[in-house]
């Protein structure tokens, strides 16, 4: 089977269900997820889903508890992570697929973290299970018995920094620190989620929307280089530290480089709702 590392159409990915019905080496998450409604995913996921998908919740299978010093969605303990999957049937060798309800905002969060436990075949369903359903292809309501592999997680402690790191590093040259959140939000206005509006002085603001096309997919591999070399400019994509509101649409903009052919950036894990847990960290307002 020929590994996918970032997306997979719908048609691709319902050509490689029908080949894999018997070997067993593709596993399926839906991660769909709603911040304002968080039992909305599971009741979608039970209505209808993906055939041979299984359910992976945001707060409980993709995240930590939350604490004092936390932000909204720490990331989950590894070893942890890596038994849920094996319990699904996930093993090193196989091939990954997440999707959402649409966009992959949740969907990269799944992608992300997988990396991040050493497995390597992980894609995102590019337009999630909107673009299943506009393709015709199948739903199923059964949720079906995987077979539990042994799975161990061989964790990339450089894929992402703490809000320690971050501090140190806004203030460094080399350094470029990408906040994916709505230009509103990011400008300290219209804040909805979280205690204080702004963002961390010396960020940059670049949506994850506009790695989307106007049918909520991702943009072509060549017109995503194009919109990150201009933010780019000459610094690698390894000077990059992609935040959010708490570290889940930043993996979107993480996916997106990847994607574009620029790896190495790294996640901002806590992100601002972590930030801001220290009221004496400094917060800036407007557009820069």
């Amino acid at each position: 089977m020929h590994a996918f590392t970032t997306l997979i159409d719908a048609a691709t990915l319902s050509e490689l269900l029908a080949r894999d019905e018997r070997a067993g080496n593709l596993a399926l998450f839906d991660c769909r997820f709603d911040l304002a409604n968080t039992r909305w995913g599971a009741a979608e996921f039970a209505a209808a889903h993906l055939p041979g998908a299984h359910h992976l919740d945001l707060d409980r299978d993709l995240s930590g508890p939350i604490t004092a010093a936390s932000g909204r969605h720490p990331l989950p303990d590894p070893q942890a992570l890596a038994r849920r999957l094996g319990e699904l049937g996930v093993d090193a060798s196989m091939q990954i697929v997440a999707y959402d309800q649409g966009n992959g905002a949740y969907a990269a969060r799944l992608w992300w973290l997988a990396r991040w436990i050493g497995l390597t075949n992980v894609a995102v369903l590019d337009g999630g299970i909107a673009a299943w359903r506009a393709a015709g292809l199948p739903l199923e309501t059964a949720v079906r018995s995987p077979r539990p592999r042994a799975l161990e997680a061989r964790v990339d402690a450089n894929a992402w920094v703490s809000t320690a790191d971050v501090n140190a590093l806004r203030e460094r040259q080399g350094t470029l620190i990408v906040d994916a959140r709505g230009a509103e939000r990011f400008a300290g206005r219209n804040e909805t989620l979280d205690s204080v509006a702004g963002h961390v002085p010396g960020a940059r603001n670049l949506p994850f929307l506009g790695n989307l096309g106007a049918d909520g997919r991702f943009l072509p591999a060549d017109a995503l280089r194009r919109r990150w070399s201009v933010f780019l400019g000459s610094m690698p994509a390894t000077s990059v530290v992609a935040m959010c509101g708490s570290g889940v649409t930043a993996c979107h903009n993480l996916l997106a480089l990847e994607h574009a052919g620029f790896p190495g950036a790294r996640l901002y894990a806590g992100s601002w709702s972590e930030w801001i847990r220290d009221p004496h960290r400094p917060v800036a307002t407007g557009a820069h």
